[in-house]
């Protein structure tokens, strides 16, 4: 049992809402019976594909982009990824992303895991999604949306980890899921695409 644990909401006020981002501030009772404020903001949540590059005779590549980063004001290294539009499930996302973002369509997913990025104040989840069998088209990109699709091997990504180039906050256990399903440790699903 976590009552002991478990914080109740008393009142809620809306903050601020924008077109993607929606916050509050809430009064909560604490198990001990006193009160606290809560801030947090509402994500609609999002996926992230590791896209496996498979090429006979040639060594496992990774689909990667670089991406400018406004809040930190950097170029990031990250696996695709994006948020969830309504009443679309978590694979359709990952369909739709990868190939907007990179142009790339994949045969075989496997759904992989789910992580919380910001459980101090978000609401936000992100769904890690593999891909293969992946073919190349045309990519679609959202307006405004400005990246460059590049390919890694796992070591180079793993050593970019190691050397504090990577520090995107869901490439990073990305990398970890990846790690375990090519060493053997993590199998996964795979599931047709639709």
């Amino acid at each position: 049992m976590d009552s002991h644990l478990i914080e109740s909401k008393l009142k809620s006020q809306e903050l601020f809402r924008g077109s993607f981002l929606h916050a509050f501030r809430d009064t909560v009772a604490l198990p001990d019976g006193t009160q606290a404020s809560r801030e947090y903001v509402i994500h609609p949540g999002a996926v992230m594909i590791v896209p496996l590059l498979e090429v006979p005779g040639q060594p496992l590549q990774l689909v990667m982009e670089r991406q400018y980063r406004y809040p930190v004001q950097q170029v990031m290294l990250e696996f695709p990824a994006g948020k969830l539009d309504p009443n679309e499930s978590t694979l359709e996302c990952a369909q739709r992303e990868l190939f907007e973002e990179t142009g790339y369509s994949a045969k075989q997913w496997a759904k992989a895991g789910v992580m919380h990025p910001v459980i101090s104040y978000s609401t936000e989840f992100i769904e890690i999604w593999f891909a293969k069998d992946l073919s190349l088209g045309k990519r679609q990109l959202d307006p405004g949306e400005f990246l460059e699709v590049i390919t890694q091997t796992p070591d180079a990504l793993k050593q970019a980890c190691l050397k504090g180039e990577v520090t995107d906050g869901k490439t990073l256990p990305g990398v970890f899921w990846l790690q375990n399903y090519l060493s053997g440790q993590h199998d996964l699903t795979w599931v047709n695409a639709a």
